[in-house]
């Protein structure tokens, strides 16, 4: 079975992802597969370098600058995710064949509703967390400006309506256990429906 679990910055996924880990799951994680799609010498790289030259400096990406160029620019952005999204769904399947056989696969994926990946996937799983929750973790984390973060929110998909899109939400409004558990309960459904 293959699950695309998402939530917004801040909202608690990569905890989910882990819990999933810890319970057996196989999970590949899209941001760090989209940093091997953009690697030096990768096509999508040169790509991004044919139309944002100054965006790869001394043959890597420069992030800041890639984000400058796209940010505020839809056409950009679309452009970009359509080098990128490809490239990402080809390695990230690639490394399903690593997993055991009948291990519960589970791709953690920012854009899941937004860049259709989750078409590619059994089931969908949303984290959503209280905003003003979501701000002070991101905050703390990242040592970020707080009008820096609610940019980043603003720029995703607004939860209530990815709440809609998913098959299965998770509610992290407690403590850390609490969301442990939530996602052991989850993960163990996953195992039993898969097993029937």
């Amino acid at each position: 079975m293959r699950i695309g679990l998402t939530g917004g910055i801040g909202s608690g996924k990569s905890e989910v992802a882990a819990e999933f880990e810890r319970c057996g799951a196989f999970v590949i994680d899209t941001d760090e597969v989209a940093r091997e799609a953009v690697a030096p010498g990768s096509p999508a790289l040169a790509e991004i370098a044919r139309h944002w030259p100054a965006a790869v400096v001394g043959g890597s990406l420069d992030r800041a600058a890639l984000a400058e160029a796209v940010f505020e620019n839809d056409a950009e952005r679309l452009r970009l995710n359509g080098i990128l999204h490809p490239e990402i769904r080809r390695i990230a399947f690639a490394r399903e064949r690593d997993a055991a056989p009948g291990q519960l696969v589970v791709h953690v994926v920012p854009l899941l509703f937004e860049s259709n990946y989750a078409r590619l996937v059994d089931r969908t799983v949303l984290v959503i967390a209280p905003p003003e929750r979501r701000v002070e973790r991101v905050m703390a984390r990242d040592r970020a400006q707080r009008d820096a973060v609610l940019a980043r929110m603003r720029a995703q998909i607004d939860p209530e309506e990815a709440r809609a899109l998913a098959d299965e939400v998770i509610e992290n409004d407690g403590d850390v256990e609490r969301l442990r558990e939530r996602s052991r309960a989850l993960y163990h459904r996953f195992v039993a429906a898969r097993s029937g």
